[in-house]
């Protein structure tokens, strides 16, 4: 065990190195299972960041665009207050050298994207936005003397005496490794999502929930952990992480169309491809299922230009072997967003004293049941700084700390990647896009097998989370945004409310599911 004054923050994404930048000179310790800039979400972000830059928008109009999308269990003043700190936020992230694409007179170049009223999410190189954020970011918190690093350490679980969080444990994340515990003030957990419980997902590797399991086996409330976001374009070439192809591709007019050349979107929806994305992920779910192989073509709307635009996708597609100038590439829903998370309130702090949370792994009130486009990085830079400002005002003055070196036991391999195969085919099958009573059961089965046969605190925090998705997917009898369920297809307006559940509740759940 290790005592330090520094806050720990877990993860290392956009939202846990903002943070810190906010908390400096204030000394803080992230805990980053890889190197700086790899393995996270922020980083393989490809359309932006939504903020009303334009003089013809505005922050209402954008709070406006989420409380509709969010099909409503968006908190409105949650909405308001992120969208209203938007602008400041892009310039600050311009300040800090990152290079958004900007017009001849120096304005922002936007892209508009699904469910938005107008184009207001500001890019990178067209598809580069996340990559290039973190970038200007990692440089910061590279030159920030009070900002110390672990790389290549996984946080296993939290210490908790009665309501309060003391510390968190860690681990070696590529190697053998038991856990030590580090003592301290505050604990602020910015890990990511749980995409990576899905068999088909556009999220790192590593990001699988673990943040949320944690968080929950340490008794916090959990908020809406059974809407995930499924992206409707991810390219259909067989790799794992899934590569996207960014929605700012429809933005600029390219359409989804079948094996017959149809465009399938223009019968679904009026917005047609530009449609919230749980409509438009369910439409190409039903192509797929029947054998229409749907794809997204781009010849039209952007030809040669998809190579130089859209850096990111022309990759994806050269490593797959689409020519996406004279193919269409074919594309299929994957989990993309946890709309759910950690239940924390406007001040970002959990229902656990000494706990704050910002990012993915979070549940705000600002996503509802269906986030909007590129609202995520958003709500992470938006409450990063919320609650650098939390932790600050409850730790007071500035203390001096030592830099913190971890001895670790003997242990085991974090995750079983045989046992997480089996989790992740039974999370898409029975928790995917298209939900029902008997696959969520089938599910719970599965989830609780390999829970049966975990060896670490890590698996035991991923199938935890999956135990939330799938129970509160099972407890919501209706279909709300990214949640469908076959049996239950219509919105239910007694049911327009956030859920709020702990980990016993869906322990419980669980338990019934199997004795039936």
């Amino acid at each position: 065990m290790i005592e330090t004054k520094r806050t720990i923050i877990v993860g290392a994404g956009l939202g846990a190195l903002y943070a810190a930048l906010k908390l400096a000179p204030r000394p803080v310790l992230v805990v980053s299972p890889e190197t700086l800039g790899e393995g996270a979400s922020s980083a393989w972000a490809q359309g932006g960041v939504a903020a009303a830059m334009a003089v013809s928008d505005s922050s209402e109009a954008h709070a406006r665009d989420t409380v509709l999308a969010g099909a409503g269990t968006v908190s409105p003043e949650i909405a308001q207050m992120v969208t209203d700190e938007a602008r400041q936020h892009i310039l600050e992230l311009t300040s800090l050298g990152t290079p958004f694409d900007r017009d001849a007179q120096g304005g922002y170049v936007m892209s508009r994207e699904a469910a938005h009223s107008a184009a207001r999410v500001v890019r990178v190189k067209g598809d580069q936005a996340g990559r290039e954020i973190m970038h200007s970011l990692i440089g910061a918190v590279r030159k920030t003397p009070s900002i110390q690093v672990l790389e290549g350490v996984l946080a296993a679980g939290l210490e908790v005496d009665g309501d309060t969080v003391t510390g968190v444990w860690i681990e070696r994340a590529y190697a053998p490794s038991g856990a030590t515990l580090l003592r301290s003030p505050a604990v602020l957990l910015a890990g990511g999502g749980s995409g990576g419980l899905f068999a088909v997902t556009t999220n790192p590797p590593r990001i699988r929930g673990q943040v949320i399991g944690m968080a929950a086996r340490a008794g916090a409330i959990i908020a809406d952990p059974e809407f995930v976001q499924f992206h409707p374009t991810a390219i259909a070439s067989g790799e794992d992480p899934a590569p996207l192809a960014t929605e700012a591709l429809r933005g600029e007019g390219a359409v989804l169309i079948n094996a017959q050349g149809e465009r399938f979107m223009t019968a679904v929806h009026t917005a047609a491809e530009l449609a919230p994305r749980d409509i438009v992920a369910r439409a190409v779910y039903l192509e797929r299922k029947a054998g229409r192989e749907p794809a997204l073509d781009t010849r039209d709307a952007l030809g040669a230009e998809v190579l130089t635009r859209f850096p990111a996708v022309a990759e994806s597609c050269k490593r797959a072997g689409i020519d996406p100038v004279s193919q269409p590439i074919p594309v299929a829903p994957a989990a993309h967003y946890h709309m759910g998370g950690i239940d924390t309130d406007a001040s970002g702090q959990s229902s656990l004293s000494r706990l704050w949370v910002c990012g993915e792994a979070s549940s705000t009130g600002l996503h509802g049941a269906n986030r909007l486009a590129s609202n995520g990085l958003l709500e992470a830079l938006v409450y990063a700084r919320i609650c650098a400002l939390g932790i600050a005002s409850e730790l007071g003055e500035i203390a001096q700390a030592d830099e913190v070196i971890p001895v670790y036991p003997e242990g085991d391999i974090a995750v079983n990647e045989t046992l997480m195969t089996r989790l992740r085919h039974a999370m898409t099958d029975g928790v995917g896009v298209v939900r029902d009573a008997a696959g969520l059961k089938a599910a719970l089965r599965v989830i609780d097998e390999v829970e049966g046969q975990a060896r670490t605190e890590t698996m035991r925090n991923m199938t935890a989370t999956a135990t939330l998705i799938a129970a509160a997917a099972l407890r919501r009898e209706e279909s709300r945004g990214g949640h469908f369920r076959s049996d239950f297809p219509e919105s239910d307006p007694k049911q327009a409310q956030r859920t709020r559940m702990t980990l016993v509740d869906a322990m419980e759940i669980r338990t019934r599911a199997l004795e039936e």
